[in-house]
């Protein structure tokens, strides 16, 4: 079911979850093992990220270093699957442009297709660790809006193939990011929210906003965009903070501002047991002013863990 449809019919605050994939190697159970203890909360969706491709130089016979493409959490489509058939619940898979051509990204949205998946989230991706910036794959988009403008092609039956006749069209819902502090490519607000307004129009049908700790940001946002002609659904997304030394590890990786007021309070903690408690408490007044102002949906970075996600939705819903 699209989720633009859910968010209509209900009458309520909804509540989702962000995964991450497994290391290679790893089995699917750590999926299930974190998403076991929300399940009472009745997930509207759950997003499954996607890590592209690193690379690393392995020493050859000669001396020579070659170049090598790894990646670490493969498996999206794969879990998006699983989850689906397990939970009998929406899975929505990243669909990103770094590292894939047109027409993986084709083939790949194909194969969601079949498996009845209708919502994608559409994302530029970051760039590789070793690159100062992001660099496309040969063939491959440079910026998210592409990536939402094949979808929509896709969903009105255009196909890269232009000798196709009668070719079915897909029906995904998509979704894209917000960053209510400004994405930190962006030179000012206004020229981000140019470019969110050109995806929505574009075919993009809602927002998922970057992590923030101030609702102010989130308020703001909201109004900057309604007043942009931005309409479509606005999701935010929270993650509660659970270790002292993410007071400067997560602006630094996310961009966003720390909050002077929850800096404080951790910088007076003695142990992570406490800066936990301190994340979960600041992380329940968000979603608590969040609900009752009515947003469609609490969307929850959960990093591979549930304690704290739980803890939270157990005070909130």
């Amino acid at each position: 079911m699209k989720l633009t449809e859910k968010i209509a019919q209900s009458k309520s605050t909804l509540f989702s979850i962000e995964i991450l994939p497994p290391l290679k190697g790893k089995s699917i159970q750590s999926i299930y093992d974190s998403i076991d203890p929300l399940m009472e909360f009745k997930p509207a969706f759950v997003d499954v990220t996607y890590h592209r491709e690193e690379y690393v130089y392995k020493k050859r016979e000669g001396g020579y270093l070659e170049k090598v493409s790894i990646r670490k959490r493969p498996g999206t489509v794969g879990i998006c699957a699983a989850i689906m058939n397990k939970y009998n619940v929406d899975a929505v898979p990243h669909i990103i442009c770094g590292g894939f051509t047109k027409e993986e990204t084709e083939n790949a949205l194909i194969d969601l297709q079949f498996l009845g998946i209708d919502n994608v989230l559409a994302l530029r991706g970051d760039s590789i660790k070793t690159e100062a910036a992001f660099v496309p794959e040969p063939g491959g988009h440079n910026y998210a809006l592409d990536l939402v403008q094949q979808i929509n092609d896709m969903n009105k039956g255009k196909y890269m193939d232009e000798e196709m006749k009668d070719a079915e069209p897909t029906n995904f819902c998509m979704g894209i990011a917000g960053y209510p502090e400004k994405h930190f490519e962006a030179p000012n607000m206004y020229s981000d929210l140019k470019y969110l307004k050109a995806k929505v129009d574009a075919g993009a049908e809602y927002i998922v906003t970057q992590m923030f700790f101030d609702n102010k940001k989130y308020f703001e946002f909201v109004k900057s965009c309604r007043d942009g002609g931005i309409n479509v659904p606005i999701i935010p997304g929270l993650k509660m903070i659970t270790q002292k030394r993410q007071l400067n590890a997560l602006p630094k990786i996310f961009h966003i501002d720390m909050p002077i007021d929850l800096y404080k309070e951790i910088e007076k903690c003695k142990d992570d047991a406490q800066v936990k408690e301190v994340g979960i408490n600041w992380a329940i007044q968000q979603s608590k002013e969040l609900i009752k102002n009515n947003v469609p949906c609490m969307h929850f970075y959960t990093m591979g863990t549930s304690e704290t996600t739980r803890r939270v939705a157990s005070a909130v819903f």
